[in-house]
């Protein structure tokens, strides 16, 4: 069965405190993933914007992030840019496909990454704190 997409209006009032009903699973789920994506999106950008100096003033920000890590000869940031590409895929299927296999299964692996992946950026934030203060 495809997704009901109106639900997430439902979800939206849900998480305002304003819902008359609660939203369904599939809803949550689905909001869950692209929260997480977004959540370890917008740390990395952060990261390079105020740890790095590096921002990117063209439309494909998410594209250009993601490059930034992917593309580094540092392990940890080519593993922080490769877990951004699998978290935004999960983020995309979850908001654009109308049908999403396994998606208690996968939300789960989502939110597990993300962690992790949130973690790696912070871990590379106090390596630059160190770094400055060995200076």
């Amino acid at each position: 069965m495809s997704f009901n997409w109106s639900e997430y209006l439902g979800l939206a009032q849900q998480l305002a405190g304003k819902a008359q009903i609660s939203a369904t699973q599939e809803s949550r789920l689905r909001s869950a993933i692209s929260r997480a994506y977004y959540a370890a999106f917008i740390l990395a950008r952060n990261y390079l914007r105020d740890e790095e100096g590096i921002s990117s003033s063209e439309m494909k920000t998410h594209k250009f992030v993601i490059e930034q890590f992917k593309n580094s000869s540092e392990e940890l940031r080519k593993k922080i840019g490769k877990n951004l590409v699998r978290l935004r895929f999960s983020r995309n299927k979850a908001d654009y496909e109308d049908r999403f296999e396994r998606l208690p299964d996968k939300t789960k692996l989502m939110l597990k990454l993300a962690n992790k992946t949130i973690s790696d950026i912070q871990s590379l934030g106090s390596e630059s704190s160190e770094d400055r203060t060995n200076d």
